[in-house]
């Protein structure tokens, strides 16, 4: 059977009425079909697909593995069918549900204080945020737009440049009076540090001597899973962390973080992204118009960090 023989959106709305009703008989019903028939058409589904997507029993239905994946991506193909209908009848107007992840810091700071101009200039848009410093997949997760900062790796995700922002080693004034303030990066061996509970911490906090860069990474006298629960240990004076300036620079404005070892500062940035799935066809325009918003809103310019005349550590560029 061809392709074009096959209403795969009709089998997959029926597939999906079956697993949110928990049967063939109740999803027959809301279908205003036989019981029979909708077994038969899974079952048809599932040879045509070459694979189980239920086991059926005479107590309920259970989703394979299978299954599960097929169903999470039915809801999502379903969805942009019905919001593609609605955008055709609407003229484009942005509506619909969206989902949102961002890392903790990021998102406290720049993507929360916009949320509620968004959502007023886009009323018929909900939305829902969720807050991790965890790498999602976003299909998994099934989000719309994931904001990252730092590093991408390879993906056939597209990306949308927020900003940049570069990095600081800080410490708390009372962790300085206790411990003294590093000279070189080589004292941090005798200092504490502040380090991560995921992968990327393995690496040493990079340093320029001269014309080469060296890594140094003081022993750590906590880990954190994100990077709000790593400025909080050293606003608590626990130790050396380093951060980005778009998170910590209020506070070092504040007098509640010293940058230390600037002279040994090699300048090094994290670039801030929006990440979409987007080259299935069209954005949908509840995403494009969250994206668009973000990228005309957030400004972040190449923050840097000086010492003024009066001691005081000032930052220069938009944040």
């Amino acid at each position: 059977m061809s392709r074009l023989d096959t209403n795969r959106s009709a089998e997959m709305e029926v597939f999906v009425r079956v697993v949110d009703l928990g049967g063939f008989t109740a999803a027959a019903k809301s279908l205003r079909m036989t019981p029979s028939g909708v077994s038969k058409l899974v079952s048809r589904l599932e040879a045509r697909l070459g694979t189980r997507l239920v086991n059926r029993t005479t107590r309920k239905l259970q989703l394979t593995e299978e299954g599960q994946a097929f169903y999470q991506r039915s809801l999502r193909i379903l969805g942009e069918i019905e919001e593609a209908e609605r955008e055709a009848g609407s003229g484009a107007a942005p509506r619909g549900h969206l989902m949102v992840n961002s890392n903790i810091p990021f998102g406290m700071q720049h993507v929360m204080p916009l949320l509620p101009r968004f959502l007023a200039e886009h009323p018929d848009i909900t939305l829902d945020i969720v807050l991790t410093d965890t790498v999602i997949d976003l299909m998994q997760e099934r989000a719309d737009v994931a904001i990252r900062v730092g590093p991408l790796g390879a993906s056939r995700l597209v990306a949308r440049k927020l900003g940049t922002s570069r990095m600081a080693v800080v410490a708390a004034p009372t962790y300085l009076a206790r411990f003294g303030e590093p000279k070189t990066p080589a004292e941090l061996a005798s200092h504490r540090g502040i380090g991560w509970t995921f992968p990327r911490s393995i690496r040493g906090w990079p340093f320029r001597r001269g014309e080469r860069i060296e890594e140094v990474l003081p022993p750590p006298a906590a880990r954190a899973s994100d990077g709000e629960a790593v400025r909080r240990l050293a606003l608590g004076g626990v130790g050396c962390a380093r951060l980005a300036l778009f998170h910590v620079g209020p506070d070092i404005e504040a007098g509640r973080l010293i940058p230390v070892l600037q002279n040994y500062n090699p300048g090094d940035r994290e670039d801030i992204h929006a990440i979409y799935v987007g080259h299935a066809g069209p954005l949908p325009t509840r995403v494009r118009s969250f994206i668009d918003f973000l990228a005309t809103n957030i400004r972040m310019g190449d923050l840097t960090v000086r010492r003024t005349a009066d001691g005081k550590w000032r930052l220069h560029g938009e944040c």
